[in-house]
């Protein structure tokens, strides 16, 4: 006579499954990583954090500014209003108006700044898409450097 034939556990069918498994999901998740777009918001990233003390100097300096460079957003007008101090509008050499999203680096674009004598210039925020997005003022005055940043929400 044989001995009675003991029944077949499960349990290492099933810890051999669960490592395979693992292993696939772990694949896959390394295959969705590889294929994501890993682009730097700006193509001169790198020249624009070399820049960064030159960018902190003109900021402190527009800080210090007797009377302060103001960017509001009217969301209703759609309408972004731009105001300088008066004395520096009149000796402004250069300067542009940076709309950067974050989200999306080809929409970004920029427009000259051109206040008129009372340092005001007004743009049209319609042709902007909803969403979060940085208003950067950077320009030159009296052989100075100046930068104003602000945050606009657009809403359609």
């Amino acid at each position: 006579m044989s001995a009675p034939q003991k029944p077949t556990s499960f349990w290492p069918y099933a810890i051999i499954a669960t490592f395979v498994l693992f292993a696939a999901y772990i694949g896959y998740m390394v295959q969705q990583a590889m294929r994501s777009s890993v682009d730097l918001v700006s193509a001169d990233y790198y020249q624009q954090e070399l820049q960064h003390q030159q960018r902190m100097s003109a900021l402190a300096r527009t800080a210090a500014l007797p009377a302060p460079v103001e960017v509001s957003h009217k969301a209703e007008a759609k309408e972004l209003a731009l105001q300088l101090p008066v004395t520096l509008a009149a000796q402004l050499s250069s300067g542009k108006v940076q709309f950067f999203r974050p989200s999306d680096k080809a929409l970004d674009f920029s427009v000259p700044l051109q206040p008129n004598a009372q340092g005001q210039q007004r743009l049209s925020t319609a042709r902007l898409k909803a969403g979060l997005w940085r208003v950067r003022l950077d320009f030159e005055a009296a052989g100075q450097a100046y930068f104003v940043e602000k945050e606009i929400s657009v809403l359609n």
